[in-house]
């Protein structure tokens, strides 16, 4: 019965990511730098607030929109961190990680035929669930800016059919963000067009050499931010996503994350309300060993000539493929091949992710230095 399943989750593919990782996993002696999870744990206290609700029988249904308190406290971080005012009694909305946050806005504001503009290149999250929105996915060119996503590079790209902008920052896979006047260049670009603004700002506690500043500072109205835990606290596996909107908005978004999953796990939310606020500042000293860990990376890449941007948060790089002769799926799999090193093929981040890789230092500085080794042996024995 398969001809029954429906044709466009049939046309989807399994990220580019997985899919590279999955293919090397396990194969003896290798290391892997494919996937963009912190390596911390969980800080204690908040696994320790988890255990505290678990006992105390804090295991039924919440508000569909999340624990009020939750919210609270999540309007209040963003408040303190990124100067934005949100309603947490309708403006915030606590999400089964920033994956389903992404999945419930693009289902509340997308209709069949209009288009929605991505930076390219860029996670390849978000076009699978325009796809199933019947919406248009429009790739805008970002390799000659430094991947820097500019109202100049956008407005290229702005049709009568444009319903929605994704504006991730700091960028998976680039490491790249925008500076406040940047930002203030596309709010003035899109400020009264009918068109949404879905700024992805998970990474937003992890930035090295400025501080985050939100798009929804200067255009709250046609603004969804999403944000949550899983990168500034170390808590992926926890699933908690969060969703800030104007009431119009949030409102009917609500409606679909209701039918999508009722609400986000109660334990977590409490584990959550922890990390909002005593751990309001537990991505400090993370993004310090972070910080390290790109500095080293970063000199060890340019020193064996390899054509690499500096990112400005995140923990990536993304790195042109030194040779020609190669794609860049064939060129990750010849790392597997010649070196033990696993890392993802550009052209996971859509086609204008090709002819670039892209590696994690979100590893131990041990892992690191030997991958880096490994990288170096291959780039004089096999590029030269």
């Amino acid at each position: 019965m398969e001809h029954l399943i429906n044709k466009k989750v049939k046309n989807i593919e399994i990220s580019g990511i997985r899919k590279f990782s999955n293919m090397v996993a396990g194969k003896e002696g290798m290391i892997s730098l494919t996937i963009g999870q912190p390596d911390f744990p969980t800080p204690l206290h908040i696994k320790e607030a988890a255990k505290t609700s678990i006992d105390e029988n804090f295991t039924s249904y919440t508000h569909n929109a999340g624990e009020l308190e939750l919210r609270k406290a999540a309007s209040q971080f963003v408040h303190n961190k990124y100067n934005l005012s949100y309603d947490p009694s309708n403006e915030v909305l606590v999400t089964v990680g920033a994956s389903e946050a992404i999945d419930v806005t693009f289902r509340t504001i997308l209709d069949k035929g209009v288009e929605v503009i991505l930076p390219g290149p860029v996670y390849p999250g978000y076009e699978p669930i325009i796809r199933l929105c019947d919406a248009i996915p429009v790739y805008a060119d970002i390799r000659d800016t430094s991947f820097r996503f500019t109202a100049d590079v956008i407005k290229k790209y702005i049709t009568e059919k444009t319903r929605c902008i994704v504006l991730p920052y700091p960028s998976n896979p680039t490491g790249v963000s925008l500076s406040k006047e940047e930002l203030m260049e596309i709010a003035a670009l899109i400020k009264g067009k009918d068109i949404f603004i879905l700024a992805d700002e998970i990474y937003s506690e992890l930035l090295y050499d400025q501080k985050h500043v939100s798009i929804a500072e200067f255009l709250c109205e046609q603004t969804i931010v999403i944000n949550g835990l899983s990168k500034s606290h170390s808590m992926t596996g926890w699933r908690i996503g969060l969703l800030f909107a104007p009431a119009y908005l949030s409102q009917q978004i609500i409606k679909v994350h209701q039918y999508n999953v009722t609400c986000a796990s109660s334990v977590s939310q409490r584990a959550a309300l922890e990390a909002l606020t005593v751990g309001i500042n537990d991505a400090e000293p993370m993004r310090d060993d972070y910080r390290m860990r790109r500095e080293y990376v970063y000199n060890r890449l340019t020193s064996i000539g390899l054509d690499v941007v500096m990112p400005d948060g995140a923990f990536y790089f993304f790195i042109k493929v030194p040779t020609t002769k190669l794609n860049s799926f064939d060129f990750c799999l010849d790392l597997v091949d010649k070196v033990n090193l696993a890392v993802v093929p550009g052209s996971a981040f859509s086609a204008l992710g090709e002819g670039y890789f892209r590696i994690s230092f979100a590893y131990s500085m041990e892992t690191l230095e030997e991958a880096c080794n490994r990288l170096e042996k291959y780039m004089t024995t096999y590029m030269n």
